[in-house]
C-alpha cells in the first residue's frame, strides 16, 4: 500500500512536471512571476519539485493558466496529452466568444446546476464503429474547469491478429454541458484531428449505480471512417481524473462479456443499431 509521503511525492511531481510544461509554452520565467505576484526564487521551488505551493497560490497558478486546481496535478503523462491535443488554446477562445457567454447565461438562467455532481471517470460503452458487433470500452472522464465542465476519453482498439497490442488510439477532448436533467458532450479527436463527436445523456436515478444513457454522433472528414450514430452508457467509477488503472480496461469486448455491466448490456441491446449511410 502505498504510504501518504509516496501519495505526495507523486503530487508534487506531477504538478511540477506539469508547471514546466505550461511554463514552456509561454516563454519568458520572469514575465510569469511577474504577473501571477510569486517570487521567482520561489516560483523555481515549484518547477523543481522541491516545494509545493500553499493551497492560494495553487489557485492562483490555476487561474492564471485557465485550468482548474486539481487538473494541475494530473499525472504528467494525461496532462501533456491535455496539452498537446490544444485543447486549452480552444477552451481559451471559446471562453472569450461571445456566442458561447451567451449560451452559458442561458444555461445558468434555466437551470441549477450542481457541476460537482457529475465531475469523475466512467467506463464509456458503446458499440464500435470500427470493429463490427464489438463493445468498445473507452475510459471517459470530465472535470471542473473554471466555469465549465470538460471531459477528456480514450480509446484503444486491440489488433485482430494480436490481441495482446493495441492497433489504434484515440483521444477525445470536449466540453460537456447539463441542461435540465440531459448532459450534453462536443468533443474532437486530437490524434487524427478529423473528427468530432456529439452526444446526449439522460441520468438513470432509479439505479443503485450510477449510469447516464445516451446517443452518441461521430462525424469524420474520412472515407475511412464513415459517420455513425449508435447508443452509448457512461458508468462512474470514480472521483477525480483518469489513472493508468483506467486506461489498461480500454478495449474492444465480445457483446456478452461478463465485465460489462448488465445495465449496459439491455441498454446497448444485441444488436449494434448503428446508423450509418448507405
Amino acid at each position: 500500500m502505498m504510504s501518504e509521503t509516496a501519495g505526495s511525492d507523486d503530487k508534487m511531481t506531477n504538478f511540477a512536471a506539469n508547471l514546466r510544461l505550461l511554463c514552456d509554452r509561454q516563454g519568458s520565467i520572469s514575465q510569469i512571476c511577474r504577473k501571477l505576484g510569486i517570487n521567482r526564487q520561489q516560483f523555481n521551488k515549484y518547477l523543481s519539485g522541491r516545494h509545493m505551493p500553499s493551497s492560494g497560490n495553487i489557485r492562483v497558478i490555476a487561474n492564471y493558466f485557465g485550468l482548474g486546481p486539481d487538473v494541475l496535478f494530473a499525472e504528467h503523462e494525461h496532462f501533456r496529452a491535455l496539452v498537446d491535443g490544444n485543447f486549452f488554446d480552444v477552451l481559451d477562445h471559446l471562453r472569450r466568444a461571445p456566442q458561447v457567454v451567451r449560451f452559458l447565461d442561458t444555461v445558468a438562467v434555466s437551470t441549477k446546476i450542481d457541476m460537482g455532481e457529475y465531475v469523475g471517470c466512467y467506463d464509456r460503452y458503446q458499440y464500435s464503429s470500427i470493429y463490427s458487433r464489438k463493445i468498445l470500452r473507452s475510459a471517459f472522464c470530465i472535470f471542473q474547469n473554471g466555469d465549465f465542465l470538460n471531459h477528456y476519453y480514450i480509446e484503444r482498439f486491440p489488433s485482430y491478429d494480436n490481441p495482446a497490442r493495441t492497433e489504434y488510439i484515440f483521444k477525445y477532448h470536449g466540453f460537456t454541458f447539463p441542461v435540465e436533467d440531459r448532459v450534453f458532450t462536443i468533443d474532437f479527436e486530437t490524434v487524427q484531428r478529423n473528427e468530432f463527436t456529439f452526444g446526449i445523456f439522460s441520468n438513470v436515478q432509479r439505479s443503485s449505480k450510477r449510469f447516464m444513457f445516451g446517443i452518441v454522433s461521430g462525424v469524420a472528414a474520412t472515407m475511412f471512417r464513415q459517420p455513425f450514430s449508435t447508443r452509448a452508457v457512461l458508468h462512474y467509477r470514480k472521483a477525480g481524473l483518469l489513472s493508468r488503472a483506467e486506461l489498461q480496461s480500454t478495449t474492444t469486448l465480445d457483446m456478452n462479456d461478463p465485465s460489462i455491466p448488465r445495465e449496459a448490456r439491455e441498454y446497448l441491446g444485441e444488436s449494434p443499431d448503428m446508423i450509418k449511410p448507405a
